[in-house]
């Protein structure tokens, strides 16, 4: 399966593709894929991500599925690349990973159906849907800052072409530690179908990505952790959590909160109250 990537060689961003342990630009030049600088594989126009998909994550949540999908978005200005710095904030800490397959357009696509999807996607390329629970409490309807801050959207770290997403392992790991282990084939709702439902009313251009949910066990990561995403065919997405050089300002906006729909989002299935609510102090 070809695999291509972006890199910053020479001082400009160029397409290279995989050859062993190289990475080859099309004029030639080389370099070892350890020592290359990576940029997001992709340039895209909108990130759009699904909430919801897999069944092992609606299970542990103890809660049911709506009949269809619902989407949120994460700004262009989140996106990161293999190898990038997660940065949480001063002042946060629940800043959770969420290992995903990326979906990327390669067609202009709008109102197609389920069945033609495949003929509009370029390729796949490995995310992790970061979230800042910490901004839960005012964001939960748009998730905007929540999964758009900075740095949020790590993607890579290349895109694969012809890589058939049925039954493939996805894997999640902090500092070498498998934290997330989940299937492709317990998404309720496949690659083609979220493809063909945005495209009824959103235009999807090359190189949009859609993000397509993610298993059990997100949980929070500090800084100092390293986190990688493995996904079976497509290779493993390396990010390290930093912390911010600046505090959330204080001056301005709804401030980082410690809440029950804070903490039962950030700890999933080891939240104590799970399924039940807390007493009233």
């Amino acid at each position: 399966m070809p695999e291509y990537r972006r890199i910053l060689l020479d001082g400009a961003a160029v397409q290279v593709t995989v050859d062993g342990d190289e990475l080859v630009a099309g004029d030639g030049r080389r370099v070892k894929t350890e020592d290359a600088r990576h940029l997001s594989p992709v340039v895209p126009s909108k990130v759009i991500a699904v909430h919801l998909n897999h069944r092992s994550r609606v299970d542990e949540f103890q809660i049911g599925l709506p009949g269809t999908p619902t989407y949120f978005h994460k700004p262009t200005s989140a996106l990161n690349a293999h190898q990038g710095a997660i940065v949480r904030p001063e002042g946060c800490k629940w800043l959770n990973y969420e290992g995903e397959v990326a979906i990327v357009i390669g067609r202009t696509a709008r109102n197609i159906s389920p069945a033609e999807a495949g003929e509009y996607i370029a390729g796949y390329t490995v995310a992790n849907d970061y979230g800042l629970h910490d901004f839960r409490d005012t964001d939960a309807g748009s998730m905007l800052r929540v999964k758009g801050s900075d740095t949020l959207c790590p993607l890579g770290p290349g895109l694969v072409t012809d890589w058939d997403f049925h039954g493939k392992r996805l894997r999640t790991y902090v500092n070498g530690e498998v934290v997330q282990d989940g299937s492709t084939d317990e998404m309720t709702w496949d690659m083609h179908y979220l493809v063909a439902d945005i495209a009824r009313t959103i235009t999807l251009y090359p190189g949009d990505v859609l993000l397509s949910g993610t298993p059990a066990n997100s949980r929070p990561v500090r800084p100092g952790d390293v986190v990688e995403v493995e996904v079976e065919g497509l290779g493993r997405l390396t990010n390290h959590i930093v912390t911010g050089p600046t505090a959330i300002r204080t001056d301005v906006g709804a401030q980082p909160t410690d809440s029950e729909e804070v903490l039962s989002t950030a700890l999933g299935g080891e939240w104590e109250f799970r399924g039940i609510r807390p007493p009233r102090r």
